[in-house]
């Protein structure tokens, strides 16, 4: 029986399949359904969890290499929570493009979590180191 870290067994099988270069998306309640890509939905309520909660829980299993926000994030939030979102990347590993770009990437996740989140533009694409 796991006793830390992470609980859900649907969010370590997903993240078990991910190898170097692969990404994961980690969404808002918000985001569209890509029926092409396997969706594990950990939503419950309204900001529970939020996008940034699920990212500090897999970092312990994830080596992130390189991340992608939307870049209308920065016009959409205010300066705290655009530094809450900076603080967890190392310089230059958070890539911000236009939002239609950010969707492009999407398709070629391993998979994607869906969060109740309710940040406007707060979702990530992480890639693996």
């Amino acid at each position: 029986m796991i006793k830390s870290g992470l609980l859900n067994p649907a969010v370590l099988q997903l993240l078990a399949r991910i190898r170097h270069t692969n990404t994961l998306v980690i969404a808002d309640r918000g985001f569209p359904f890509w029926p092409q890509i396997e969706t594990v939905d950990i939503s419950l309520v309204d900001d529970v969890p939020t996008v940034l909660q699920v990212l500090d829980a897999i970092k312990a299993n994830f080596v992130i290499g390189r991340a992608y926000a939307a870049a209308e994030f920065n016009t959409h939030n205010d300066a705290a929570t655009q530094a809450a979102l900076a603080a967890r990347f190392k310089k230059n590993s958070l890539v911000f493009e236009p939002h239609l770009e950010f969707k492009k990437r999407v398709p070629h996740a391993i998979g994607l979590i869906r969060t109740g989140g309710t940040i406007p533009y707060s979702n990530l694409i992480i890639e693996s180191a």
